[in-house]
């Protein structure tokens, strides 16, 4: 292996900080240091890997072909190097600290009253928490940089247990401003779902690839999806004052849908089930906070 010309992970920093921010001066506001270094470190990059870059385009830099290759790389290996550092931290702090990551919906709905609840009842223990998608979550579960996870998705990989944790149930919802609403129609046939607009969760999150799959498979493709939205509680709140539909966690809307804020639209022929899993390596089952905040989870 070549080891004389290896890319320095600051420059790797600066190529990112650069595209993600918009230019050098952005860049080194976001790193600390004087534009002068940023466009230094850029140029031992170039010298690194024998090519340019970036380029100016219309006054702007610009990644050239060979540039977004490496920019990938960088985000890749930046982001690896992040969660090393995290692993090396929580070794240090010994076998009374938990590494739990749970997909987003989770997170915004179970999250907050289970930390409460473990905290009051095991206060010797500690937990980082971290949001993901399934799929990262997945890969720093095979990776070991995760100790427990909370997914809407089964992971398939040989080294991730999985276990069944929830049943939950995806429903077609509306707001109190909605036609379907103000007409009183409770349920509808399959072909009238391409007939409304929706507000849906990026094509990344868990539920929609759920979604997505479930509407395939009884040859619904054309939704005229209006808008995808990075949050539950954002859709939410957007259905109640428009008039788009969309399909959301059972737990995350029944109390609303209880006290007449939202509505759940009945889908002849329809019901789109999933389960809520446990995940965690094999290699880490003896994790003893980890074991603690499953029996937790069984209690739920």
């Amino acid at each position: 292996m070549e080891y004389k010309k290896l890319p320095d992970l600051s420059g790797l920093a600066a190529l990112r900080a650069v595209v993600e921010h918009g230019g050098v001066s952005s860049a080194a506001a976001i790193l600390s240091i004087g534009q002068p270094a940023v466009t230094k470190r850029l140029r031992a990059l170039d010298a690194c890997y024998g090519c340019t870059l970036m380029q100016r385009v219309t006054g702007r830099l610009r990644l050239t072909s060979s540039g977004k290759k490496v920019y990938t790389f960088a985000v890749q290996t930046l982001d690896r190097n992040t969660l090393l550092i995290e692993d090396l931290q929580s070794l240090a702090e010994g076998t009374h600290l938990l590494r739990l990551e749970v997909t987003y919906s989770i997170g915004d709905h179970f999250l907050p009253e289970l930390l409460v609840q473990f905290s009051d009842r095991f206060p010797q223990y500690k937990i980082n928490s971290r949001f993901g998608y399934s799929q990262g979550i997945q890969t720093r579960l095979a990776m070991g940089l995760t100790d427990l996870a909370i997914m809407e998705n089964a992971p398939n990989h040989p080294d991730i247990l999985v276990e069944k944790w929830l049943d939950d149930e995806l429903w077609l919802t509306v707001g109190p401003n909605h036609p379907l609403v103000r007409d009183n129609i409770t349920s509808i046939e399959i072909q009238q779902l391409e007939q409304l607009s929706y507000v849906l969760r990026e094509r990344q999150a868990a539920v929609r690839e759920i979604i997505d799959k479930a509407l395939h498979d009884i040859n619904i493709s054309n939704l005229n999806i209006k808008m995808e939205v990075g949050s539950t509680d954002t859709i939410a709140e957007i259905l109640l004052h428009g008039h788009h539909a969309s399909f959301l966690p059972r737990f995350a809307v029944e109390k609303q849908v209880a006290k007449g804020e939202l509505f759940h639209i009945k889908v002849s022929n329809l019901h789109i089930t999933r389960i809520l899993w446990i995940a965690r390596n094999r290699s880490n089952l003896d994790h003893r906070v980890a074991e603690t905040f499953i029996r937790l989870l069984r209690e739920y």
